[in-house]
């Protein structure tokens, strides 16, 4: 984009930009389309949170411009204000006012009127968070505990459930702290997102795939018992390593029925030295809650079978570049990159670290779990199997 040029962009090309956008187009792509600088999509979409603003619509109440342009040539005619009116099928006293508003018979022009009255009509309407100081507070005192928008909302739904002056959709509370115009939540709020970001992502946006070697003697994702699957019984795991920089790595189990989530520090990769790891970590668990365990393809678990000997659970492994078969997991693992961005070095990590994350995911509500926590429904479900 040469220096000095305008962004010069219609209204039919911005509502394209915004439509690849929601498609999940990068900003180098829309920019390519468009023959733009990346940076000037950029500034547009963020003006914006990256939400798409709502499509104005004028008011069938108001005067359209073809009725100024027949007011305005009442008023080259000579005609009165009751004749135009008559005409227009409109109140004399919506006419008079329209004039008057407008400088009067000797200065009214219709798309000089037309205009300013377009503009006039810019009247966002407060959010709830903005008239709600109380509901403002709690919000924000969530974020500050790493809460998603989604728990939140859900949370609320729970806790004042006869109380509606004390509901917000996670939509809102996402367009507070993207859109800052509206001045309602600090922006620094953001950062305890998981993701991050400034501006709102499309949830098409593209992901990148990883693929993994073979393990021997592996026994299949599709040789589970059915009381796996059904998540009923707690006991049952899902396990990967989270990669950071530096060749450094945390192991990370999550139970199926519960979503509780344990974090294990490993010195390294290698098989020998993850298995150990987490075989006297899952050693601490209570009989119950040692069923099985449902690992990817990575090497890490080669040794999956000495696992099995030293705790008695079962090792299951996904199919070849499905890591989706271990949906639990992955989802986990993306919650956790709020606490571990990606390219972080793990390995000044101690246990202790580790374990204050752990609970700290394991004590905020969880929307599959209609918005209990993975701890109190670990807690639950263990309770009853005594």
């Amino acid at each position: 984009m040469r220096e000095g040029r305008r962004f010069g962009l219609s209204a039919e090309h911005k509502a394209d930009i915004w439509r690849r956008w929601k498609l999940g187009e990068s900003l180098k792509e829309i920019g390519r389309a468009f023959d733009k600088d990346h940076g000037s999509i950029q500034f547009m979409l963020s003006k914006h949170g990256g939400i798409a603003p709502a499509v104005r619509e004028r008011s069938q109440r108001t005067l359209t411009l073809v009725e100024r342009e027949e007011i305005s040539r009442g008023i080259a005619s000579g005609s009165s204000i009751r004749e135009i009116a008559k005409g227009l099928e409109r109140p004399a006293s919506t006419v008079s006012r329209e004039v008057v508003r407008n400088g009067g018979r000797s200065v009214y022009r219709a798309s000089d009127a037309d205009q300013r009255a377009w503009r006039s009509a810019l009247r966002p309407k407060t959010c709830r968070l903005a008239r709600h100081r109380k509901l403002r507070l709690i919000v924000a005192s969530k974020l500050i505990r790493d809460w998603s928008p989604e728990q939140i909302s859900g949370w609320l739904k729970r806790r004042y459930p006869n109380n509606g002056s004390m509901r917000v959709s996670h939509e809102t509370i996402y367009r507070s702290l993207f859109i800052q115009a509206r001045g309602v939540l600090k922006k620094e709020l953001v950062q305890h997102l998981r993701s991050k970001r400034q501006i709102r992502r499309s949830v098409h946006a593209k992901a990148a795939g990883q693929s993994r070697g073979q393990i021997v003697d592996a026994i299949s994702i599709s040789e589970r018992p059915a009381e796996i699957n059904d998540r009923a019984i707690p006991g049952h795991w899902e396990g990967d390593l989270l990669s950071g920089s530096g060749n450094s790595h945390i192991a990370t189990l999550v139970e199926r029925h519960s979503r509780f989530t344990i974090l294990v520090k490993v010195p390294s990769k290698d098989t020998a030295t993850v298995v150990a790891a987490l075989s006297r970590q899952v050693r601490k668990l209570p009989a119950s809650l040692r069923r099985s365990l449902t690992w990817d393809r990575g090497l890490e678990m080669a040794k999956h079978k000495s696992f099995t000997v030293a705790t008695k659970v079962d090792v299951y492994f996904c199919d070849p570049q499905s890591p989706w078969q271990r949906g639990t997991n992955e989802n986990t693992d993306g919650l956790l990159r709020q606490y571990f961005p990606r390219k972080t070095d793990l390995s000044g990590y101690s246990q202790a670290d580790l374990n204050k994350v752990a609970l700290r995911l394991n004590q905020r509500p969880r929307k599959t779990l209609d918005f209990d926590t993975p701890a109190s429904k670990l807690q639950a479900s263990v309770a009853s199997t005594h």
